[in-house]
């Protein structure tokens, strides 16, 4: 079967994009555990996570009110999101790239 150039961007891309949003995924989630554990914020490998993790939960609190009660669901929506793209959209764009090829 040939899927030409097109077709072997798209599964380039998706290989490349689906591994970096299940690390990212994993990320989030080790940064919404700190948050309970307070641990030392000079930390580099707390800094480094806290620094992934805060712009993208700081981009949805400024858009959507997503803090209830003092809990703040910001990383539950990250994963929402980042499930969504790999289970929905990273398919569907790949199939729709190798069609066009």
């Amino acid at each position: 079967m040939y899927i030409g150039w097109v077709g072997l961007v798209a599964f380039i891309f998706f290989r490349i994009i689906s591994p970096l949003l299940t690390l990212y995924f994993w990320v989030v989630i080790i940064s919404a555990l700190l948050t309970w554990v307070q641990p030392d914020p000079y930390n580099p490998i707390v800094r480094t996570i806290y620094s992934l993790t805060e712009p993208v939960f700081d981009w949805f609190r400024e858009r959507l009110p997503v803090v209830f009660g003092g809990i703040d669901f910001s990383p539950l929506l990250v994963l929402l999101v980042i499930e969504f793209v790999q289970a929905w959209l990273l398919p569907n764009i790949y199939v729709m790239l190798t069609n066009f090829a």
